[in-house]
C-alpha cells in the first residue's frame, strides 16, 4: 500500500540566518556595505545604519564574540550562498563500489568477459570488489582463488591500484581494486 504524500514529505528547511530585528545581542562588530570594518557598536545603531542605506543587517558569524554583522542586501546574499552550496555539491565526487563475482574454476572466455566489466568500472572511476566464491570441496584449494585474483590484478595493473590484497572471508575470498591514474591523452584539445 503506498504511503500518503502528506506523511512522506520532509519538513521544509528553515533559514537560520538572523537578519535585522532577529539579532538580539546588545553589541555587534559591524562591516559596512563596502566591506570596511566599522567596529563594535550597539545593535540598534548598526540596524539604523542599515535602514538608512535601505539594506539589511545580516549576521555572518554568530559564534564570534561579539557576533559579526554585515550591511548588505539579504536576498542577494541568500542567492549567493545557494550558488556556493550548489557548486560545492557539483564538485563533490561520489565513489561507488561495484562487485564482480568469480568462481575458482572459471573458463578463459568467462574470465575475459568479467575482466572487461572490471575495466569498465575502473574507467568510470568506481572501486571494484572482486570476490571468489568457493563451494564444497573447493575450500580445500584457496590458492586457486588467490591465483585468479593475482592474475586479474596483474592484468589490470595500468588501470587499477590494489587497495586490499586477496583475503579469505569464510567461503569467499575478496580483493579490492581502486581506480589508478588516468592514462594521459596525447592530443588534448584546448
Amino acid at each position: 500500500m503506498p504511503v500518503p504524500r502528506r506523511f512522506d514529505r520532509q519538513p521544509p528547511e528553515r533559514d537560520t540566518t538572523r537578519v535585522n530585528e532577529r539579532i538580539r545581542v546588545p553589541e555587534v562588530r559591524l562591516i559596512d556595505d563596502t566591506g570596511q570594518q566599522v567596529g563594535i557598536m550597539r545593535t540598534q545603531d548598526a540596524l539604523r545604519r542599515a535602514q538608512e542605506k535601505d539594506l539589511d543587517l545580516v549576521e555572518v558569524a554568530a559564534e564570534a564574540k561579539p557576533p559579526v554583522v554585515r550591511i548588505l542586501d539579504y536576498s542577494k546574499y541568500k542567492y549567493e550562498q545557494a550558488q556556493k552550496a550548489k557548486s560545492a555539491r557539483k564538485h563533490q565526487q561520489t565513489i561507488n563500489v561495484r562487485e564482480i563475482k568469480f568462481r575458482p574454476k572459471i573458463a578463459q572466455h568467462d574470465y575475459d568477459t568479467k575482466k572487461g566489466h572490471v575495466e569498465r568500472f575502473l574507467k568510470a572511476r568506481d572501486k571494484v570488489k572482486v570476490t571468489i566464491m568457493f563451494r564444497g570441496r573447493e575450500m580445500a584449494h584457496p590458492e586457486r582463488g588467490e591465483m585468479i585474483l593475482n592474475r586479474l590484478a596483474e592484468d589490470l595493473d595500468e588501470l587499477a591500484v590494489v587497495e586490499q590484497r586477496p583475503q579469505q572471508d569464510g567461503r569467499n575470498m575478496t580483493m579490492m581494486l581502486g581506480p589508478g591514474k588516468l592514462p594521459e591523452a596525447e592530443d588534448k584539445p584546448e
